[in-house]
């Protein structure tokens, strides 16, 4: 074969492993700082209860997090709630189920509440995926990439969702679980993970291009690297996951409730009932943001620029895999999103462009660039996201009565 991937005691060995959960403790460390500074001294006292339940892990179930609590404690209802009008309200089957249940495993080993265990989760989940990211990172680009990527992935602004009860941190772990495995033509276990995407988030689409561009690229080199039947079938497999990983939760959604179209219902509702129509969201918050020429351009400027990055030589060391994702996930979420504060969370998920952003997306940088320069890079680029860090918590994440706008 002409590729033969690493065996992974290689690439996850101890002193890098070690590394890696250092790197990561020192920017949990540091947004823990944060979270309780805005918890105890900035937050308004009226969202907290008497629970006993310490302040800092009732602030780490706000927005999202009293969501996924009611889930793990009341479950999904079986009948959609409407308002006046007959239209389907905001309800729990907009948020996937694996992360609120393995909460709910965890109380039930414990007896503790949500609020503690939603946030361990969640913070457990975030170093397993580092790990994973940093695996990735490091087949692809290298050590120093690797250490470079986890340190901006940790202070990025909303990286305070890797240890509050919200899914960024097993969003993260599937997905690139899923690209590694693509990576190292793993092909089967690149389709179980996927199917459990399908519970987790909405990520199956891009995922299904990933998947479809690497099946591509393999069967084209056929010749030279022979198939045999079980390649083939892992393959088809991993392609059938993507698709079927799509369909789980609307199924199981229509299934429960007896509508059809339950989940796309309930989607809507956060649009206040208007339909989701692919692209117009984002034109529409583009131009409201800047104005009708000028936002169009300036949306049309960012697309360049992702091109550019994504595609040009400065990122051919991500591989077919990463590059592929960048642009089919931003695709996908200017199709499907109405952008707003959120979409600092949504972009978490292109982690391979925090390689190209410290200069190490051409391949090794060991062998390209002196490390201290890419090191250098990464820490002053830390610096200036620790501080838009401070930022997200205090004016999205801190919600200030009655109303706000959710992170």
């Amino acid at each position: 074969m002409t590729y033969a991937a690493a065996p992974l005691r290689r690439i996850l060995d101890q002193r890098f492993v070690l590394a890696v959960v250092a790197l990561w403790t020192l920017t949990r460390v540091v947004t823990a700082v944060i979270l309780w500074q805005v918890s105890h001294q900035w937050q308004d006292p009226s969202v907290y209860d008497d629970s006993g339940v310490p302040r800092y892990f009732q602030f780490a179930t706000l927005w999202d997090g009293a969501w996924y609590e009611r889930i793990a404690t009341e479950g999904y209802p079986r009948e959609l709630p409407t308002n006046d009008a007959g239209q389907v309200r905001q309800n729990p089957w907009a948020f996937y189920p694996i992360f609120p249940f393995l909460a709910r495993g965890l109380t039930a080993l414990t007896g503790l509440p949500f609020a503690i265990t939603g946030t361990i989760v969640a913070t457990v989940l975030g170093y397993v995926a580092a790990l994973v990211v940093a695996g990735l990172v490091r087949e692809k680009l290298g050590t120093v990439a690797a250490l470079g990527t986890v340190l901006l992935l940790g202070t990025y602004p909303s990286a305070p969702t890797f240890q509050v009860a919200y899914t960024e941190s097993l969003a993260l772990l599937l997905l690139a679980a899923v690209l590694w495995l693509l990576v190292r033509r793993a092909w089967w276990a690149a389709a179980a993970v996927a199917l459990l995407t399908g519970l987790a988030r909405p990520v199956a689409l891009p995922l299904g291009l990933v998947a479809l561009v690497a099946v591509i690229v393999r069967w084209r080199r056929r010749r030279e690297d022979p198939l045999d039947c079980r390649e083939v079938g892992g393959m088809l497999a991993a392609l059938v996951a993507c698709g079927l990983a799509g369909l789980i939760w609307p199924t199981i959604a229509w299934r429960a409730t007896g509508v059809p179209d339950a989940y796309t219902l309930t989607m809507s509702a956060w649009r206040r009932g208007e339909p989701v129509t692919p692209f117009l969201p984002t034109i529409e918050r583009v131009q409201w943001l800047w104005g009708d020429g000028t936002g169009l351009v300036i949306l049309a400027v960012g697309l360049g620029v992702l091109l550019l990055a994504v595609l040009g030589p400065w990122a051919r060391g991500l591989g077919v895999e990463m590059r592929t994702w960048c642009l089919g996930y931003v695709l996908y979420l200017f199709a499907a999103l109405d952008p707003w504060t959120s979409i600092y969370r949504y972009l978490m998920l292109l982690f391979p462009l925090f390689a190209l952003m410290i200069g190490a997306g051409r391949g090794r940088p060991e062998r390209n660039h002196p490390t201290w320069l890419i090191a250098t890079r990464a820490v002053l680029i830390a610096g200036v996201l620790i501080g838009w860090q401070v930022w997200w918590t205090w004016e999205l994440f801190r919600f200030v009565p009655p109303t706000d706008n959710p992170p």
